[in-house]
């Protein structure tokens, strides 16, 4: 059957696609910008095609979608700003339902949040009213309803990670004793293509989790068990909101709108009602400790498919890449380094795509550490986002404070334009050339300014940029044999 796929770059997009391929179905990829939309692996596939649009907008039908089967929505947007991601997830929601009323569509799937308590977060009432619009499209719906999702590379599953992990005593707000039910991402893509085109789903909503109900200060314990951690947690209840949402901010990779709005839904109770669909299905649920050891075994086989980090959520602006592909010359300052290469294109290439994350920046990363520290303090996204795959890179993929514009290694070229907080624009460049008959590395760093205040952060730190990006440029074409 042939199946419109909404937010298929995003972190359960990226997971279900490839199982919906395996079963054998067409599979129509909705993107906002095109070219974070990956033309390797999976997404060359002959039964995958994509329909760039943006649901925040008017959009007009395509042939592409009209004879579609069925539609899944997985579009959110939980930290796009504090106030108002309400109003643009109902905006998302009406023009997709207008969207999918001009097809063929039989049924859509919604993955939502469960919302069984009667005073809810403004992110869990959204998700309710989106749920609602969906259900009044006169298309049947089948709504799947989840709290917490453990797996490599979740968002929730990263956090816990990072407290865990950092900090061996805590001293943490009183909502870490609310109860939640956590659901491993294997059993959410079951339930999700369970569902597909079965009429005994059509106009219903089942909430689904896990077999474990924990509070999160369980969950935290069981995690550090797990890993084979000794940990100590103690509530207070004087820490607000407020300090909460700092708390996540500098402790974990979350960037601060997300750790608002994830610390109003974490003070809510989050637990399934009784349903049949996982009879129906015959699906076993994964127990929350099998499921923080089946996504460490896919982190240690450097097998991540995705994360929540390479989501623009994990941005503290929500830009499109293609605004920013063509690295712009006038009115900039440009650091420009060619290195010739004596050993293999092959070895540094390897190098440029493993670069940041745990391998760091190959000279002065001391300074990376600084400057990402520096980021965090003024609200940025620091450093601690890392990178999802230690040697692969693809358009659209976070690496610490960069994201990734451009990621050709057949053409030999990376480009990386930064998300933390500047007073102008950045961009960094790495090129394999010929010259002479020679190869070369070309690595440029670029910077826009605004105003004066750009002018002078640039010349502030420009003696740091004259050693770190000669040191690096020299590091990238003389490391070789490098092994994790």
């Amino acid at each position: 059957m042939k199946i419109l796929l909404t937010g298929a770059t995003g972190y359960i997009g990226k997971r279900l696609l490839p199982v919906l391929i395996e079963q054998g179905h067409a599979v129509v990829c909705c993107v906002r910008d095109k070219n974070r939309f990956p033309s390797d692996g999976i997404y060359s596939h002959p039964n995958v095609s994509v329909f760039e649009v943006d649901f925040l907008k008017e959009i007009s039908i395509s042939d592409l979608v009209k004879d579609i089967d069925a539609a899944y929505y997985l579009i959110h947007s939980m930290s796009s700003n504090v106030k108002d991601f309400g109003s643009l997830e109902e905006t998302s929601a009406n023009n997709f339902i207008k969207l999918v009323k001009q097809t063929s569509v039989k049924q859509i799937i919604y993955l939502g949040g469960i919302t069984n308590e009667e005073k809810l977060s403004k992110h869990l009432a959204s998700r309710k009213r989106v749920e609602e619009m969906l259900s009044k499209s006169g298309i049947p719906l089948t709504s799947i309803k989840a709290g917490i999702i453990v797996g490599s590379g979740s968002a929730s599953f990263e956090i816990i990670r990072d407290l865990v992990e950092k900090l061996p005593v805590m001293i943490t707000p009183k909502w870490l004793n609310t109860r939640h039910q956590p659901i491993a991402i294997r059993n959410i893509l079951e339930y999700l293509t369970g569902v597909l085109l079965k009429p005994e789903t059509f106009n219903k909503s089942f909430d689904v989790g896990g077999p474990d109900v924990l509070s999160y200060k369980e969950m935290l314990l069981q995690f550090a068990e797990v890993r084979g951690l000794k940990r100590f947690i103690f509530t207070v209840p004087v820490m607000t909101p407020r300090l909460s949402s700092y708390w996540l901010y500098f402790v974990t990779s979350t960037s601060y709108l997300l750790a608002i709005n994830l610390v109003n839904s974490m003070k809510v109770e989050v637990v399934a009602k009784d349903n049949e669909l996982e009879k129906m299905l015959g699906i076993k649920p994964i127990s929350y400790k099998e499921a923080v050891q089946l996504a460490f075994q896919k982190i240690e086989q450097n097998n991540v498919i995705s994360s929540w980090k390479d989501s623009l959520i994990s941005s503290y602006s929500n830009n499109s890449l293609l605004k920013h592909i063509n690295i712009p010359i006038n009115g900039c300052f440009i650091d420009k380094k060619e290195k010739e290469i004596t050993t293999s294109i092959e070895q540094v290439l390897d190098n440029i795509w493993s670069i940041g994350g745990e391998r760091g920046w190959y000279y002065g990363d001391w300074l990376w550490y600084l400057r990402g520290f520096l980021d965090k303090l003024v609200g940025g996204v620091g450093l601690r986002r890392g990178r999802t795959n230690k040697t692969e890179i693809h358009t659209g993929d976070t690496l610490d404070f960069w994201r990734v514009l451009a990621a050709d290694k057949q053409n030999k070229r990376l480009l990386l334009y930064a998300e933390m907080k500047l007073p102008g624009e950045a961009w960094l460049e790495f090129k394999v050339i010929k010259k002479n008959g020679k190869n070369f590395l070309q690595q440029t760093a670029t910077f826009r300014p605004k105003g004066l205040l750009g002018r002078l952060y640039w010349y502030s730190v420009l003696p740091f940029h004259f050693f770190v990006f000669d040191g690096m440029a020299e590091k990238v074409v003389g490391y070789e044999n490098w092994k994790y």
